[in-house]
């Protein structure tokens, strides 16, 4: 028997979907008025990107747009517009060699992962590294000491730092509040007349906390009037208060990598109840992407879901409640009409509709938890004996329940029992602090020597543990397992060579890569008693390139590495260096062959 509600409950989803995107029906948050055209592309070649602002990462939105350079390192880079570079840095991860240039216009841009800049920056640079004995610097600037002109040379593009592949990193950045500010929003030279595409949708049951569940898995299927839950016309549930979550990536025109979305909102039965928007975003509240996707779900392999509400602990500026902070009430068994719209920074549009409708023939019995609640934006503290975990309020984006499990066997440099605090698939905002009793005596001599170690699976994290009377201390951005341990082995520093004194005349420049079972903290390199800039990019291999510092002649070089408790080695070598002659190539005359002509087979052929 066919049921007449689910008939008009269709009728009216469709009336309401047309309705909808009739022109003028749409409202919800809109992006500031942005300056066209009065940035240019940074780059000679053509306009392209491998990422944009708000493309997913590990603890971050990326922050601006990477911009490709064919492949290729030493392209120029240049100016966006005019101003004044008020700002560089270099360091070993990160924005590797990066420039910001302040314009009067109230903005400020920033072009990273470069090699070497512009010549007198670039000896700039050098003379205040040599002058503080350090390579990884930030300085910054008057407007009168760097002023540029809009397309004027300021480096060489490269693949320093965090990056892993030629490109250059480009930001637009509000000067007073240093938010980034989403690039394609000023008009960059990128079209783009594709829309986003839905591939999932999440359903969250928002009794649980979302790290003490799974989530329920929807594929969706794009249609000539916009995505459906495939083979779903009614999604019926059990649950009374939940929220979604979707799976969605864009593409501008002409290029097939995948970039993140721009912006969602959220509407039940046509009454708007909360969107999201990655229009501007600060370095300050960049990990709170941690709290706007399905950690747990990511973390253990999945995908990206971008929550489609508001944790309690998340408290960044992406989110815009119109009715709530994204959790849906069902109060009734009435069929409802869901609509999620999604937009990139073009405006390309995509809408997915659903109905949806509570069941109680469906209703599960909510598993009953014993153990200690951690809550969002209130303090935390777990006590055991001989270990404590303190969570300050901001570290937790949802309530979860307490796990702690201590394992009593240790050897070797082991000084405490492993105590392990929930699982680090459950993200951590803010830093938390855990304190540890020995359970072993320490002597005196090795109290300074002493480190604490979070595991988990694969990723490792070594602080060196502060004494608070009988208690180690140190702080973690990530639950775990942690154990303390005693640390006297010092680095180990390759060799440069052998014999008395080593010739490098053949070589152009030198490398070490020392090792450290807690990771090095210093490293330093004297030519003569005077310090010599080794680069550390990507923090491996410590590099110097023959310059002239260092010309013909024979030297003393020595180097010093420190690890984090201060074990450090120190290793001295002779060297020289003279113009450098390649061995001849010995020539071996070919022996000459006499070759004999050729005999002719006669050839016969017979009668038949």
């Amino acid at each position: 028997m066919k049921r007449p509600d689910l008939h008009i409950a269709v009728f009216l989803f469709c009336f309401i979907a047309i309705f909808a995107c009739l022109p003028g029906n749409v409202s919800g948050q809109t992006a500031e008025k942005y300056p066209k055209n009065y940035f240019r592309w940074p780059l000679n070649i053509k306009p392209e990107i491998v990422a944009n602002l708000g493309e997913l990462r590990s603890n971050h939105w990326h922050m601006g747009l990477d911009m490709r350079t064919a492949r290729k390192e030493n392209l120029q880079v240049y100016a966006a517009a005019a101003g004044y570079i008020s700002k560089i840095r270099v360091e070993k991860f990160g924005f590797g060699r990066c420039i910001w240039i302040t314009h009067p216009n109230g903005y400020t841009t920033l072009y990273a992962h470069l090699n070497n800049f512009f010549p007198a920056l670039e000896q700039y640079v050098t003379e205040q590294q040599y002058k503080q004995e350090t390579w990884a610097i930030e300085l910054e600037f008057s407007k009168e000491k760097f002023p540029v002109s809009k397309g004027q040379f300021i480096a060489y593009s490269g693949n320093t730092g965090g990056s892993q592949g030629p490109h250059v990193h480009f930001e637009i950045r509000d000067t007073k509040t240093e938010e980034c500010i989403n690039p394609m929003l000023f008009g960059m030279p990128l079209p783009d007349n594709v829309k986003p595409s839905l591939l999932k949708l999440a359903l969250y049951d928002r009794s649980r906390s979302i790290y003490e569940q799974s989530a329920q898995i929807f594929p969706l299927r794009n249609t000539d009037s916009g995505y459906i839950i495939y083979k779903t016309p009614v999604l019926r549930t059990g649950l009374a208060r939940l929220s979604f979550g979707l799976q969605a990536i864009d593409k501008i025109s002409g290029a097939s990598n995948e970039n993140g979305i721009y912006s969602a909102r959220v509407f039940f039965d046509e009454q708007p109840v909360i969107g999201f928007m990655l229009e501007r975003i600060s370095y300050a509240g960049t990990r709170y992407m941690n709290a706007h996707i399905d950690y747990k779900y990511r973390f253990n392999g999945g995908p990206y879901f971008q929550n489609l509400f508001q944790l309690p602990g998340d408290h960044s500026s992406v989110y815009y409640h119109e009715s709530g902070d994204g959790v849906i009430r069902l109060a009734d068994t009435a069929i409802h009409t869901v609509r999620v719209e999604v937009k990139d920074a073009n405006g390309n549009t995509s809408q997915l509709r659903f109905m949806l409708q509570y069941d109680d023939k469906l209703v599960r019995p909510a598993a009953v938890m014993q153990s200690q609640q951690f809550t969002p934006n209130y303090v935390s503290l777990l006590e055991k004996p001989g270990f404590e975990i303190y969570l300050p309020e901001t570290c937790l984006y949802d309530s979860v329940h307490s796990f702690y499990y201590r394992n009593n066997s240790f050897s070797g440099n082991a000084v405490s029992a492993v105590h392990q605090v929930n699982e680090a698939s459950v993200p951590v905002h803010s830093e938390l602090t855990v304190r540890i009793k020995p359970d072993r005596a320490i002597g005196a001599e090795v109290k300074d020597k002493i480190i604490i170690q979070r595991t988990f699976r694969n990723s490792t994290d070594i602080t060196k543990a502060i004494w608070e009377g009988e208690w180690m201390s140190a702080r973690f951005r990530d639950f775990g397992f942690f154990q303390a341990f005693i640390d006297e082995e010092p680095p180990v520093i390759n060799e440069l060579g052998k014999g008395d004194t080593i010739d490098l005349s053949p070589v152009k420049r030198i490398v070490f890569t020392p090792t450290d079972n807690s990771g090095v903290k210093n490293f330093r390199a004297e030519l003569n008693g005077e310090w010599l800039r080794f680069t550390n990019d990507k923090g491996r291999n410590h590099i110097y390139n023959f310059d002239e510092r260092c010309p013909y002649g024979v030297y003393q070089l020595t180097v010093t590495v420190e690890d984090i408790v201060g074990n450090a080695t120190t290793k001295t070598w002779w060297f020289k260096r003279y113009p450098y002659i390649p061995p001849k190539k010995k020539v071996t005359k070919k022996k000459t062959v006499s070759k004999k002509p050729a005999v002719k087979k006669k050839v016969t052929t017979k009668k038949k």
